[in-house]
């Protein structure tokens, strides 16, 4: 008999995986079974949250499914409010379904369940009797499972107290809404339930009702099941004692299925379908709506205050307020208040201001609101839309409907101030945060299961070696690309259980998280329109539908960003104004030569969205000269667009000719040399060329860039009569509409590029003009990022710049500057944290500096002179200056701590005065015998291994005579090298990441570190194979091989072709050449006598040649010295040439 003509039968206790960690089953799973089974509802009733209900209810809807919202809430009857532990157990927190009726169930389930989390959270979040009594209208009631009050009160033989909580939940939730539910796995509390239940139901007249409690789809995820379980619960599969599911039957079963358990109970099965019939949900969601702001006394209205402030701002902002300005603004804001978004933008304004008042840097602009003169004018933004040609139709278009969206950065440590005061500004009841999920991505589900299933720790982790790093990798792309991975699963056993498992569960939600951004605002209380949840870890309300769901459920999305730039901006001013209190990064000069020098030698390390080693080389080429060229070349520098670049280079230096397809188009692409670069530029071709409206031309070019080939076939048709209407033929509005076909897909807001470049341009400045202060500032922005820290102390000291050690007596908490040395900041010290070093430094300033170890142990909390922090300022190196080494110090620190403890406790007794004056003198009874120095060695490990970087030396120290003889080229500048050419380098092992190939075979990309630089080596497989037994972090090797740059973007890598382990072994290389790579304002006849004057000191057997390039390519521009000098080749040559600041690079060949 077909599945449809058995009794209907609705499933209404199902949990997805928004029971995180526990339901294994995704909603879209969900809908296709239920349609493979005919069933015409389905509830959804996740564990204590509606994470998953509105995904649910859409899911539903589009699958011709009735969907039935619910939730199985966790109950303490007593009261929500009841938070301790009675004899070591938790209070009571019994499951109870509830199922929404119609919309006001919906409502008050959403009530319910944030209240759950707010008032009520205990280990779960929890209800109780008077919210029930409260918000019950529009929902159905089931007593839940084995877990509930009802069948606990049974299993416990209290069965008259279960018939009186039962009869108060049907007087509670009357007109037959409470139901008796029934469910059969097969377990023996059932079996004996059960029919106490039916008894139940006989005596007093409630409904019974039969569910499955579905955790799975079908019976072959139980196993996957489980094993999620084990992960949720941090337990191993073998865990005899461990929570666990007492029967594979928790999956969706069939109406036949579901019949022959409870055929014996006709009208549990039919109850399911009065209540599917009774849950008919069609909710209104009314799109965004935006919170009211209040206006001061003397302004009717919202429009009327905007239109005030926009004036009053724009005279601010302009000297001369001309017809173009004002006519601007007047169109701006008549476009903004006709589409109702005047609070929109003086709440944005508001707490703008806020911020900018109590000194939290904001970002000038941020997407496409950089193009609006009102938001320039409030202030929202700091960029000037007039002067950099932005267009306001790229933001808000009024011929089409959308909501503005402004993009905020903010100090990226200060940033939740500003959503405090947003918070505490609209009431808690109307701003919260943006759930997110993370969720069971390839490699963290396989480490995952790998963990539960007790497979070792390093196997696990080979085993995820295997599968490709990208964060779009599926498991069944892995198996694809890796032979290995096959091969593994077939060995079956616990193998094939692994991936079997990690299949089933890859892509679920793991845990939720909160957006890092995204902030809501309410026009009324948020629980009105979204359920709310409160992170347990961090007290912060979140709404628990996501990004993509809240504005249709009547909510305004605002973006908060922490932006670490700011950050390090507002840090390198503050070191600046030490020197000069007026200094502005906001007022710096906008066309500084020393800035734009500094760029075009593609120094760009560090500076915002211009660092990667590809757009070095790009800036390099490009000589840029104003913040227009670096806006282009931001928006340039991505996939698709990147292929213009040589054109846009070529044409800004003269290369080529630059064109334009109609000449009335050089006007708006003379400062991109006649590339498109910008949708903005899309639109104003659009305009000039067809007469669009500038806001037709933005759809035209959503269209564009969209490709819909029918939309796209009107407009051509609708850009071709414009054209025509103003003279142009056929032919030319056809090649024009073709292209901008590809421009408009690959183009890049202008107004995006250009707030961000201008925040480029002020590191750039930074770093070109204030090097120790931006370095220090740097380091201070990254110590709690290991490899970016160590990237960073490296790249600076290659500069030239000298890092202090850290000292008790001169460093302050972070990174500072004396003179011109960058000062190591103490909390940048492993184990030191920033609250004590304050303390520390605070009492510094107030007292003066310490004498020695004992008066610092003197001066300090003694509650924040923990021993692990004790010696990690020794063997840092903080106390150096007080003449006691480390060893010496470490070997007596608890003695001295002792002692000065014993002198404060016969202090605090009176038996010294704290005026005594032999109190110095009776601290020197405490002596320290010394004790031997380290080797530099261990000096330098524990230097690395606290500080991130060597003080007393570098370990590549000790192979500078081989250096000198066997290397062959300097890493200083390796965009420079001869590319492809077999060279010897000696230099230190940084990091090592395997990467498995689309072959399966395992290769490995390093990082290298000598005495000139820090570089990328890639190491193929057959060579890492060969050599991964001997590599290691931090050891030091001999390597040949060549510097390759064919992966392009100016990617450039050492490729190795043999390592020596040690680099003595290195074959000295015959070298006949010796390449100087000079300035291009070379020229001064005293240049080239400092050049002369060394050639003829350090005369040898190696030609010389000068090279002066204008382009990239190393054969090219060679001036050579025709062998007039011959040089030797050793290190005190190379280093004498180097310091002639004239001297780009050296390199022997």
């Amino acid at each position: 008999m077909e599945e449809h003509l058995y009794e209907p039968f609705t499933h209404l206790h199902n949990h997805t995986d928004f029971s995180l960690l526990d339901g294994a089953a995704p909603i879209e799973r969900y809908m296709e079974k239920a349609k493979a089974l005919h069933m015409r509802s389905l509830a959804i009733t996740d564990h204590g949250n509606m994470f998953g209900a509105l995904r649910f209810y859409f899911a539903a809807k589009e699958a011709g499914i009735n969907p039935i919202i619910g939730c199985e809430f966790y109950s303490n009857p007593t009261s929500r409010w009841e938070k301790s532990m009675v004899g070591g157990k938790k209070p009571n927190q019994y499951h109870l379904i509830l199922l929404a009726m119609n919309e006001t169930g919906y409502h008050n389930l959403m009530r319910l369940n944030s209240l759950a989390y707010t008032e009520g959270f205990y280990f779960k979040p929890r209800i109780d009797d008077e919210l029930l009594l409260k918000y019950n209208e529009g929902l159905i009631c089931l007593s839940a499972c084995l877990g509930g009050e009802i069948l606990q009160n049974l299993l416990r033989d209290q069965y008259e107290e279960a018939k009186e909580r039962a009869l108060w939940f049907a007087s509670v939730f009357d007109d037959e809404r409470y139901y008796l539910e029934m469910q059969d796995h097969g377990l023996t509390e059932q079996k004996r339930t059960n029919p106490m239940l039916k008894k139940l139901s006989d005596e007093t007249g409630i409904p019974l009702v039969c569910t499955n409690d579905i955790h799975y789809i079908e019976k072959s995820d139980a196993n996957a099941q489980d094993l999620l379980l084990c992960i949720g619960t941090n337990s191993k599969k073998n865990d005899p004692d461990r929570m666990r599911f007492p029967s594979p039957e928790f999956y969706m079963k069939s109406h036949q299925e579901m019949q022959e358990l409870f055929s014996w109970c006709p009208e549990a099965l039919s109850n399911t379908q009065k209540i599917a019939q009774r849950c008919n949900i069609e909710l209104h969601l009314p799109g965004p709506l935006l919170p009211e702001f209040k206006v001061p006394e003397g302004f009717e209205s919202p429009a009327e205050y905007l239109r005030h402030l926009s004036s009053e701002g724009l005279k601010e902002r302009y000297e001369t307020i001309s017809e173009e300005l004002r006519t601007r603004l007047d169109f701006e804001l008549d476009v903004i208040i006709n589409m109702t978004f005047e609070g929109y933008f003086l709440i944005v304004m508001d707490y703008i201001q806020w911020a900018k008042d109590h000194d939290i840097p904001v970002g000038p602009g941020r997407g496409s609101g950089a193009g609006s003169l009102v938001a320039y004018s409030l202030g929202i933004t700091n960029v000037d839309p007039i002067k950099y040609n932005l267009l306001f139709e790229r933001f808000l278009n009024p011929d089409r409907v959308s909501m503005p969206d402004f993009d905020i950065d903010f100090c990226y440590e200060r940033r939740q101030e500003v959503i405090n005061y947003v918070t505490e500004h609209y009431g808690t009841e109307r701003v919260a945060q943006i759930a997110t999920f993370g969720t069971l991505k390839a490699k963290a589900v396989v480490k995952d299961v790998a963990r539960v299933l007790d497979i070792p720790y390093d196997e696990s982790n080979n085993i995820c070696k295997l599968i490709p790093e990208d964060p779009k990798m599926n498991l069944t792309k892995a198996f694809e690309m890796s032979k290995e991975l096959v091969e593994l699963e077939k060995r079956g056993g616990i193998y094939a259980e692994l991936f079997d498992a990690a299949r089933r569960l890859e892509g679920l939600n793991r845990h939720t998280s909160t957006h890092a951004a995204g902030v809501v605002i309410g026009k009324e209380d948020l629980v009105n329109y979204v359920p709310l949840y409160r992170d347990a870890k961090t007290g912060a309300i979140s709404t628990q539908y996501t990004m993509d769901l809240i504005e249709e459920c009547g909510l305004v999305k605002m973006d908060f960003l922490g932006l670490k730039t700011l950050t390090l901006i507002k840090h390198t001013e503050d070191l600046i104004k030490k020197k000069d209190p007026t200094f502005s990064a906001a007022n710096i000069d906008e066309k500084d030569p020393k800035t734009f020098a500094m760029l075009s030698r593609g120094e760009s390390a560090a500076v915002f969205q211009f660092e990667s080693s590809g757009m070095q080389n790009i800036l390099r080429d490009a000589q840029p000269s104003d913040i227009e060229d670096l806006v282009a070349l931001n928006a340039l520098y991505r996939p698709g667009p990147m292929a213009y670049i040589p054109q846009f280079i070529n044409s800004k230096r003269g290369r080529q000719p630059i064109t334009y397809a109609n000449p009335e188009l050089e006007e708006e692409l003379k400062t991109t040399y006649g590339v498109i670069v910008y949708q903005e530029q899309v639109m104003k071709v659009a305009q000039i060329i067809a007469g669009y409206s500038l806001g037709n031309a933005d759809i035209l070019r959503r269209i564009m860039g969209k490709k819909k080939v029918a939309a796209l076939a009107e407009e051509k048709i609708k850009f071709i009569a414009g054209a025509k209407a103003l003279g142009r033929t056929e032919k030319h509005a056809i090649e024009i509409f073709e292209m901008l076909e590809p421009f408009a897909g690959y183009g890049f807001n202008k107004s995006h590029a250009v707030a961000y470049s201008v925040v480029a341009y002020q590191t750039a400045f930074l770093k070109a003009n204030y090097p120790a202060e931006f370095w220090a500032a740097n380091l201070t922005n990254e110590m709690n990022n290991p490899d970016k820290f160590a990237e960073y102390l490296q790249v600076a000291k290659d500069q030239g710049l000298d890092i202090m050690p850290p000292s008790i007596n001169y460093s302050d908490k972070h990174f500072s500057v004396v003179g011109d040395k960058i000062v190591y900041g103490l909390a940048g010290i492993k184990n030191v944290g920033e609250g004590v070093v304050e303390l520390f430094v605070a009492e510094r300033e107030k007292n003066g500096p310490y004498k020695d170890f004992l008066d610092f142990l003197t001066r300090i909390d003694s509650r924040s002179s923990n021993s692990k922090l004790l010696e990690s300022l020794i063997k840092a190196g903080a106390f150096d200056t007080m003449g006691v080494n480390r060893p010496t110090l470490l070997a007596h620190v608890a003695d001295a701590v002792t002692y000065v403890q014993k002198r404060r406790e016969e202090r605090a007794f009176g038996q010294i005065s704290l005026f005594d004056e032999e109190i110095e003198a009776q601290m020197d009874t405490f002596t320290m015998t010394e004790v031997e120095d380290w080797a530099l060695n261990e000096k330098l490990e524990t230097e690395k291994a606290l500080l991130g970087f060597y003080i007393s030396g570098h370990p590549m120290d000790a192979y500078k005579k081989a250096i000198s003889e066997r290397v062959t080229v300097n890493t200083a500048r390796v965009e420079t090298l001869p590319f492809g050419r077999v060279t010897n380098i000696i230099a230190m092992v940084t990091n090592i990441r395997p990467y498995t190939t689309k072959k399966g075979d395992v290769m490995a990309f390093l990082q290298l570190t000598d005495l000139n630089s820090t570089f990328d080596a890639t190491l193929f497989p057959k060579s890492f194979e060969q050599y991964k037994e001997i590599l290691h972090v931090d050891g030091i090797y001999g390597f040949t091989g060549n510097f390759d740059n064919s992966r392009g973007e100016g990617k450039i890598s050492y490729l190795i072709e043999a390592i020596y382990a040690n680099p003595e072994d290195l074959s000295p290389m015959a070298v006949t050449k010796c390449h100087i790579e000079l300035e291009k304002s070379f020229c001064k006849p005293e240049q080239m006598t400092t050049l002369r004057d060394s050639f003829l000191t350090w005369e040898g057997g190696c030609k010389v040649e000068l090279i002066i390039r204008e382009g990239e390519n190393p054969e090219k521009d060679v001036i050579a010295c025709g062998g007039e000098f011959k040089v030797r080749y050793c290190d005190e040559f190379i280093e004498e040439v180097k310091n002639n600041r004239s001297v780009l690079n050296i390199w022997f060949d």
